[in-house]
């Protein structure tokens, strides 16, 4: 079976970010994503109190270019204010092309 090489690229974070984090992630290049709740200590403790709400954990199957780009915006205007992670998987896609 074909398979493309893709960038899995999976956000975690707090959930007031989530509504920004898709539109951006979309404006950036990809074509979906998967949203699903998320609880968890880090760094900065033990999240998800029933005021804030769970976090939020963002995935979507992008090209290295895509990927990139998310990875950067991050980076550049989140990691200093926000409990957010990212990290980047190769993935092997089946029907790759209707991400890309």
């Amino acid at each position: 079976m074909k398979t493309t090489t893709l960038k899995l690229v999976t956000i975690v974070t707090e959930r007031i970010l989530e509504d920004r984090l898709l539109r951006k992630v979309q404006e950036l290049g990809a074509k979906g994503y998967t949203l699903t709740q998320a609880t968890g200590k880090g760094s900065r403790g033990v999240r998800a109190s029933e005021w804030e709400g769970p976090d939020t954990r963002i995935q979507s199957l992008v090209s290295k270019e895509v990927a990139d780009a998310i990875v950067e915006y991050i980076a550049e205007n989140l990691f200093e204010h926000y409990a957010v992670i990212v990290y980047v998987q190769d993935a092997e896609v089946v029907r790759g092309e209707k991400y890309i």
